[in-house]
């Protein structure tokens, strides 16, 4: 969670990607084209603004914007993102259903005050983190409610808060309702000051995903643009960080030893880095496809690894994974959204640091849906357990996809909370 307005700024100006948004995190140029303001709407009309800090935030976000939008046609919804990859994956979502689509002011109180005069909200929607002091101070200070979704307070992050506990009391007192994912999260809060009252179980709003159908079809279009051959099984593994590739490189060399046919599909987490991830598996030997764009690979060669660069394309691939690996679980990095690929009944492998999904990964693993592992030779090992038993592989993934439709129900539950401010 962002607890202030670190230096942060002079750091930006030596990354290619925050510079690109500074003068609009400033305020210091309109937020977006046709970006409704609160001077051309109508006296009685009501403004939702929902913020979700980057890319795994703004998809949990989908099917709270979705309801939000359905539940009545006078309310104007528009959202925010801190990130150019949230910014962007939110306009891939968002586009047809929301009134404008906008970078989050940084913590400056002349950065907040300029954005939020033009907006001036009726509630504000914070998705899962990114919470600044001068914004939550300023809506407080304007009595607009703001409401935490999907809060979760990690081990890590609730010793850091209780360890400052004099400056976490009043921020997260700045809050109007905080709905949490589980029970234990609620406590949490409540240990740094926040009244019971002012806290709400809700679940998790990720258990809400929309189940993204692929046809039979399109599943065959995305093997055919891949150049997967039918006799080989397909490892996707999703959002893969930094030093993790390393790692996958020893187990799929391992792997290749025994599954001559195998090929490894990988996301990284950051679209920028498939270049590096490209040379990582090349210099290791293997024969390996970089797609950059949506155009096909050379036609009739045969790869090893495919690494692909592109954003909001990672949950359709996991439709055509025989095996999923979480990528950001094998590092210390927290993890990622294990979800996904149960929507499509898929076995899941992930690393010891699921920290970021905590009760997620352990419903998973608790049921039979999921198996963690924790270095190269036992994500080896798992992966040749699931390639070698194929009614062992289907049944870990029917698990799974019971566990995403078991926990369902959260969004309505956040609903209720956020309508008693409208």
């Amino acid at each position: 969670m962002g607890i202030g307005f670190p230096l942060f700024l002079p750091l930006a100006l030596f990354s290619e990607k925050r510079r690109k948004t500074i003068l609009q995190r400033l305020g210091l140029v309109p937020l977006s084209p046709g970006m409704i303001q609160r001077c051309s709407l109508p006296s009685d009309a009501k403004i939702v603004w929902v913020h979700a800090l980057s890319v795994g935030e703004v998809i949990s976000a989908v099917p709270l914007v979705k309801r939000l939008k359905e539940h009545s046609h006078t309310r104007h919804i528009v959202f925010s993102a801190s990130t150019k990859t949230g910014f962007d994956i939110a306009n891939q979502y968002f586009n047809d259903s929301v009134k404008g689509i906008f970078y989050f002011p940084y913590d400056l109180k002349f950065s907040v005050k300029h954005v939020v005069e033009k907006i001036a909200p009726d509630v504000v929607v914070i998705v899962e983190t990114d919470i600044w002091p001068n914004f939550l101070f300023e809506m407080k200070k304007r009595q607009t409610p703001v409401v935490l979704v999907n809060a979760r307070l990690s081990n890590k992050s609730f010793a850091g808060y209780k360890r400052f506990d004099f400056f976490a009391k009043p921020l997260f007192l700045s809050f109007a309702n905080i709905c949490t994912q589980s029970v234990e999260d609620a406590n949490r809060f409540q240990s740094l000051g926040v009244p019971s009252q002012r806290t709400t179980v809700t679940g998790n709003i990720k258990f809400d995903q929309e189940f993204q159908f692929l046809s039979t079809e399109e599943i065959e279009d995305l093997r055919k643009w891949l150049q997967i051959q039918p006799s080989q099984k397909v490892l996707v593994a999703g959002s893969t960080h930094n030093g993790e590739e390393s790692i996958l490189v020893d187990a799929f060399s391992k792997m290749k030893t025994e599954f001559k046919d195998l090929l490894l599909v990988v996301i990284p987490r950051d679209p920028e880095r498939a270049k590096s991830v490209y040379r990582i598996f090349q210099t290791a030997g293997f024969s390996v496809g970089l797609i950059k764009e949506m155009e096909k690979p050379s036609e009739g060669h045969r790869f090893d690894v495919m690494v692909v660069g592109l954003m909001g394309i990672l949950k359709k691939l996991y439709a055509i994974a025989d095996i999923a690996f979480i990528g950001g679980s094998l590092i210390a990095c927290g993890g990622h959204n294990p979800l996904e690929p149960a929507l499509f009944e898929k076995p899941i492998i992930f690393g010891q640091d699921m920290s970021d999904f905590a009760e997620i990964s352990k419903l998973l693993v608790d049921s039979g849906g999921a198996l963690s592992v924790y270095d190269s030779a036992s994500l080896c090992e798992a992966a040749a357990i699931l390639i070698r038993d194929d009614k062992k592989a289907i049944e870990i993934g029917k698990r799974a996809r019971q566990v995403f439709n078991a926990n369902k129900g959260a969004v309505e539950k956040t609903m209720k909370v956020i309508k008693a401010y409208l």
